[in-house]
């Protein structure tokens, strides 16, 4: 099995080495970083130093500007990495020893499959290329199983791909999207999202302009409507509807900040329209 593992930074000193270190199985390990100002390119290079790490030859840092486009940068690493099969795993995130396990055996399957059928057939043309990871995230110490977060538990989100099988798209948010065959593994990434409150209102202010601007160059539009009432509907949702009120004091602050991030994209775009996103990142 030959794979390679992705990364995105941008000053993530606090969560990369444990990222890193998870990702130790593959055989190759791709960081594009949009010019971290903290310490996360000493702290990753601290790990793959040419004498203690176990295969530094697989190791790359590309120093790439995000520009708002979270796809281009990952459509960017995929074109870079040198195996068929790519593994992306967020800085905040950890891939669990089960995972590893079950990463290993799918792929070694999938690559014995396609290696016996280089003519095209039936099979091969139906032949998984892409997998679903469930994600388990764990806010303010503890893991939360509803809410906002419930789908990714219980679905997934599409992160193990075989090359040129599909694309990024969208500029935050983004989504792996192919037309062919998509699988589920049943292991969990770990993800440890915005731990403080700080963090979180760090995250939910840059996410929010990201999607307003996106939002504002395909052309949509909102209203006073919408800035009141959208984010109060999202939180009675997740918090009410999804059962977010089952994981206690850290189902309401996650249901709450991610409620105010709908409110801040509305409210942001509003202001969009009315000045133009160049002109308000200016007067910022």
């Amino acid at each position: 099995m030959k794979l390679t593992a992705i990364i995105l930074t941008k000053n993530e000193e606090k969560n990369i080495e444990r990222c890193l270190r998870s990702v130790d199985f593959c055989d190759e390990v791709i960081i594009v970083d949009d010019f971290s100002e903290d310490k996360t390119i000493y702290r990753i290079k601290k790990i793959f130093n040419p004498e203690g790490s176990r295969n530094p030859q697989g190791f790359q840092i590309f120093k790439r500007k995000l520009n708002g486009n979270f796809s281009n940068q990952r459509n960017f690493a995929m074109k870079k990495a040198k195996n068929e099969w790519v593994l992306f795993v967020d800085a905040d995130e950890e891939v669990s020893d089960e995972l590893k396990g079950e990463t290993q055996k799918v792929i070694g399957n999938q690559l014995s499959v396609f290696s016996k059928n280089k003519k095209p057939t039936t099979d091969n043309r139906q032949q998984i290329t892409a997998f679903r990871l469930k994600r388990r995230d764990f806010f303010w110490g503890r893991e939360l199983k509803y809410g906002e977060i419930k789908k990714n538990r219980q679905v997934g989100l599409i992160r193990l791909i075989r090359k040129k099988s599909g694309k990024w798209l969208g500029h935050v948010h983004e989504e792996f999207r192919t037309n062919k065959t998509v699988g589920q593994l049943k292991s969990y990434l770990n993800h440890y999202p915005h731990q403080s409150v700080r963090d979180f209102l760090n995250d939910v202010n840059f996410y929010s302009s990201l999607r307003a601007k996106e939002l504002y160059q395909q052309g949509r539009k909102t209203s006073i409507f919408a800035i009141i009432f959208y984010p109060l509907g999202k939180f009675l949702l997740t918090y009410i509807i999804k059962l977010g009120f089952l994981d206690g004091p850290a189902g309401f602050a996650y249901s709450f900040f991610m409620s105010f991030h709908s409110f801040l994209v509305r409210a942001k775009l509003f202001q969009y329209k009315r000045i133009g996103a160049n002109s308000y990142a200016e007067k910022r």
